[in-house]
């Protein structure tokens, strides 16, 4: 009887797991970004989408909308479109080996990979110099800032070579590798961007960037 007892107790605690790894599997994208290594994680299933001049010229026809003094006041942008807008000032930050660019939401967050010779680097990754090859996939993901009219700053929240994540801490001086301009109001971990003076801010959500007009 105990043993009978025994076994219907396994096979419920067995079913149990199998229901509770099925809801947490399915609902990942909810409850992993919570988790301090979950924006990484989810940002391998995420919709990457690489930068094109047909998409530059999507962003610039809603800037120009934006522009005018009785046009609308927000743009909604794909992150692919505006990292081909944003390019020119991407590759100020970017070492100069970067290829395969893509960009991608993920949460508030946008992301960006690319592969680059791990040299171009320089120390500030680390002990992970030691663990990569001379050539990589890197992703780094972050928040779209305005500082001031015509200035902002992507402020880098992550940063992993191929699937290693760098700590936080070495987050500014890997900021300080890739972008010598530090103007001044840049946050240790922002890369400066120049922006519109017209758009007074940016938001991340749902898989798209809502650019707004300033006041």
């Amino acid at each position: 009887m105990m043993g009978c007892l025994r076994r219907l107790g396994c096979l419920a605690a067995f079913a149990f797991v199998l229901v509770a790894g099925g809801v947490a599997w399915f609902t990942r994208r909810w409850w992993l970004p919570l988790l301090p290594f979950g924006a990484g994680a989810v940002a391998q299933d995420a919709a990457w989408q690489a930068p094109t001049p047909e998409g530059a010229k999507r962003v610039e026809s809603a800037l120009e909308a934006l522009q005018r003094p009785r046009g609308q006041v927000f743009a909604n942008v794909a992150p692919g479109d505006l990292l081909a807008y944003i390019m020119k000032e991407f590759a100020r930050s970017l070492p100069p080996s970067a290829d395969s660019i893509q960009g991608a939401i993920v949460g508030d967050r946008l992301y960006i990979r690319a592969r680059i010779r791990t040299a171009d680097l320089g120390s500030s990754i680390g002990p992970l110099a030691s663990l990569v090859s001379d050539r990589e996939r890197v992703e780094f993901g972050g928040t779209l800032n305005v500082i001031t009219p015509g200035f902002s700053e992507f402020q880098v929240k992550s940063f992993k070579v191929r699937t290693f994540p760098l700590p936080d801490a070495l987050l500014p001086a890997l900021v300080r590798q890739l972008s010598s301009e530090r103007p001044a109001g840049l946050a240790p971990d922002g890369l400066p961007l120049v922006t519109p003076t017209y758009i007074g801010d940016v938001r991340v959500a749902n898989g798209r960037i809502t650019l707004y007009k300033g006041q």
